[in-house]
This record gives C-alpha cells, sequence and structure tokens, in this order.
C-alpha cells in the first residue's frame, strides 16, 4: 500500500477513536487532580508498551538517542491532556469538542513560523467552513444553543491545550529522523511525558489519589490509555512524518461528525437534517484542506 495512502487511513482511524475521547474524558475529570490523571493514562500506556520496545535489541539500543527529543514532543503532548482534564472541571465537553475544532487554524497559522509553509486565503476560508460545518453538528443546528455559548475559565485553559495540541504535531514533523523506529518514539514520547509530569507533581506537591480511579472509571481510563494513548499516539506520529501536521489537523473537522455517526449507529439517536448538513459541510472542508495543505 501506498505510503501516503497508508498515512490517511492512520490518521482517519485515530479521528475515529479520539471522537469517544471527550465523553470518556468527562467521566474522569474533577475526580483527581489533572496532571495526577495524566501521569496515570500516560504511566500504563508506558508499562504496556515496555514489553514491546524491550523484547527487541534494535529498539532498546535507540531508546537513549531518541528520549531528548521525546521530553519535547512529550511536553506538548502531556500539556494538551493537562489542559482538557483541567478544562473539563469547569465547562463541558459540548464546549471542548468545539473549541478543539480551532487546531487545524492555529497548526495552520503555526506551520507558517516553524515549517516555513504558506497558508493561502482559500485555506483561511475553508478552515472557517470546517469550523461552521462542526459547529452546526456540535450544535445540533440550535441556533439558541449556539448564541448560548460563552468562554468560561475552563474554555480559556483549553485554547491553550489546543496550542499545545498544534505544537505537539508540528515537533513531531520537525524533530523525526529518517533512521526513527515508531514505537521507540511513541515509547519516548510517552515516558518523556511522565518525566514532566512526575517532576511538577513533585514540585507543586500535588498528590497521586490514583486509588480513587474505581469501578466504571476504569473502563474510561482504559479506553483512553489504550485506545486514545498508545493507539492514536502510534497513528498520529507515523501520519505526522508522512503526511505533515497540517494534513494531519485537517482531519480534526471530523470529530463531531463521527461522533454523531456513531450515535446514530450504537444508540439510534436521529440526525436531523441540519446536523446531516453540518457533517456534509465539515467533510467538504477536510478533503478540500488534505487536497490543498
Amino acid at each position: 500500500m501506498n505510503e501516503i495512502l497508508k498515512a490517511h487511513i492512520f490518521v482517519l482511524l485515530a479521528t475515529i477513536l479520539v471522537a469517544g475521547s471527550f465523553i470518556a474524558s468527562a467521566n474522569l475529570s474533577g475526580v483527581i487532580d489533572s496532571i495526577s490523571l495524566t501521569l496515570y493514562r500516560f504511566f500504563f500506556a508506558l508499562i504496556c508498551l515496555f514489553p514491546l520496545v524491550m523484547i527487541k535489541k534494535e529498539y532498546r539500543t535507540k531508546i537513549l538517542s531518541t528520549l531528548p527529543r521525546g521530553m519535547i514532543i512529550g511536553l506538548f503532548y502531556a500539556l494538551y491532556f493537562i489542559g482538557m482534564f483541567k478544562a473539563l472541571e469547569s465547562t463541558t465537553a459540548l464546549n471542548t469538542a468545539t473549541l478543539y475544532t480551532l487546531v487545524p487554524l492555529i497548526t495552520g497559522v503555526l506551520c507558517i513560523f516553524f515549517l516555513k509553509e504558506r497558508l493561502s486565503f482559500t485555506q483561511l476560508i475553508i478552515y472557517f467552513f470546517g469550523i461552521i460545518g462542526t459547529c452546526i453538528v456540535v450544535f445540533k443546528a440550535n441556533l439558541e444553543l449556539f448564541l448560548s455559548f460563552s468562554l468560561n475559565h475552563g474554555d480559556i485553559i483549553f485554547l491553550f491545550g489546543t496550542i499545545s495540541m498544534a505544537l505537539y504535531s508540528i515537533f513531531l514533523k520537525l524533530l523525526h529522523k529518517k533512521d526513527d523506529v515508531l514505537p521507540v518514539l511513541v515509547f519516548s514520547t510517552l515516558l518523556g511525558g511522565c518525566i514532566w509530569l512526575f517532576l511538577t507533581m513533585q514540585v507543586l506537591n500535588i498528590p497521586f489519589g490514583w486509588e480513587k480511579i474505581e469501578g466504571n472509571l476504569l473502563y474510561s481510563m482504559a479506553y483512553l490509555v489504550i485506545g486514545t494513548t498508545i493507539i492514536t499516539l502510534y497513528l498520529y506520529q507515523q501520519g505526522s512524518i508522512t503526511i505533515g501536521p497540517k494534513k494531519v489537523m485537517a482531519y480534526v473537522y471530523l470529530n463531531p461528525a463521527i461522533v454523531a455517526i456513531m450515535m446514530f449507529i450504537l444508540k439510534g439517536v436521529t440526525i436531523s437534517f441540519w446536523v446531516l448538513i453540518g457533517i456534509l459541510i465539515s467533510t467538504f472542508a477536510t478533503i478540500v484542506l488534505l487536497k490543498k495543505s
């Protein structure tokens, strides 16, 4: 299979997995400190990945050389999840899903400075239409619900989280080397994130409180650890390296549409005509951005 096509399939699969992460994260937010919660997620993902990396000598020998770059990538990756968990303590999954649609635009702007890529007027227009399309889906084409949207403390925190996600994707591209082994890069990213999170907890004297994650919360955490940490980290890193951050982030506009379709298939939730229009607009914006980027 063509490497570029494979990268697009990887990113699409990651987007589908991420679609359910806002609900799972909302279930866990506020249970323990957001930094400790993110460390819990990264640490157990690291444990799951540990045997795969250690079993091969060629993987083990690359850990030390990859770790410094993993520390930088892991910092931005950790900051995004800290921002999401912290934001969900005082805002809603609806608000975070809406603000997440800004990631492609932020990524496009930052690519001008970090990757010397141009951002055309046409791309700006498509970003705008992508945001409109996802807002129609998120707010279920309800104008009153949209007008009631206002930024609160949690939303402002999540805005910084979206910038971290954009920087994570950009630095993946910047710091990648041709001889990198992807499982080792994923492992180093998680290890770097764990180191930053642990040091922060020690400096701020934050208790772990992991014993509070029990019962049904363990299912939400298992989904985040396996589905949207290990698997998506691998898929996104492969995608960013092959097709670049702007194309990867173009898929963000499909998140609310995928959630709506999942709810229709799994729970029979009806998709209204206007929500269907929003899905089509988001899909159109994604396709155009993938061709333009």
